[in-house]
């Protein structure tokens, strides 16, 4: 039975850097927004000619990926309610209300998205060459990516826009949610487990060797006479 990671050119991921199955590369960065309506004349010209200026230094090929969902604002009307609750005023608790039904008629009767901007900056397999071993690609997509990312990242700046790396972890989630759909929980696979080493076994101290049992002290002999004990004197008959 196939699975969905047999369709992805995605081969692994590592180091914040996407390793392709056919022998390329690529990283992914997310970029801020500008609210381009709300500039004036002047600073959108301006805005688009740095943009003109940065796409024709670049000698290399990059990807702009709009993402686009239907926003969800359950969390913000939740936080109204309770905003409503505490409040003590009637009259700012009456606007309150009325700002909460404008918000959520607006949301059912407006399609409003959230939009995420991504850069990515692709390395194919004939920039690379021929490399035997698979450290030995990482090792080179590293050093070819990296310095595109840093001028993709100051020419971006220049034109009032940051831009951030995605890391292993905000890549998993992204691709998680561009196939599964963001209403899928992502969970992310459990840390590898990390055994101590057993601690070495002592065997206990020899046990001190006994005392030898006293020997019992011989009887004194009969004849000895106590240095203490007077002398007697007895006569021989004759």
């Amino acid at each position: 039975m196939s699975t969905t990671q047999e369709h992805l050119l995605i081969g692994d991921i590592k180091d914040d850097i996407l390793l392709l199955k056919d022998g390329g590369g690529a990283l992914v960065m997310q970029v801020s927004a500008v609210n381009f309506g709300l500039l004036s004349e002047r600073e959108q010209i301006g805005i688009i000619v740095s943009f003109a200026q940065m796409l024709n230094s670049l000698s290399f090929a990059i990807q702009i990926v709009i993402q686009s969902e239907r926003l969800n604002i359950g969390s913000y009307l939740n936080l109204l309610d309770q905003a409503q609750k505490a409040q003590i005023n009637p009259l700012l608790k009456s606007m309150m209300t009325s700002y909460r039904q404008f918000i959520q008629t607006t949301i059912k009767e407006n399609e409003v998205l959230d939009k995420k901007f991504y850069v990515v900056i692709p390395l194919s397999k004939l920039e690379l060459g021929i490399i035997p071993t698979r450290e030995a690609l990482y090792q080179k997509v590293k050093t070819v990516l990296w310095p595109r990312r840093d001028q993709v990242i100051r020419q971006l700046n220049r034109v009032g826009l940051k831009a951030t790396q995605l890391e292993s972890r905000q890549l998993l989630e992204l691709f998680y949610n561009s196939y599964n759909g963001s209403g899928q929980e992502f969970t992310p696979l459990p840390q590898p487990v990390r055994l101590n080493a057993p601690k070495p076994v002592t065997a206990p101290p020899p046990a001190a060797p006994p005392l030898p049992a006293p020997q019992p002290q011989p009887a004194p002999l009969a004849s000895q006479v106590s240095k203490t004990h007077p002398f007697m004197v007895e006569e021989l008959e004759e």
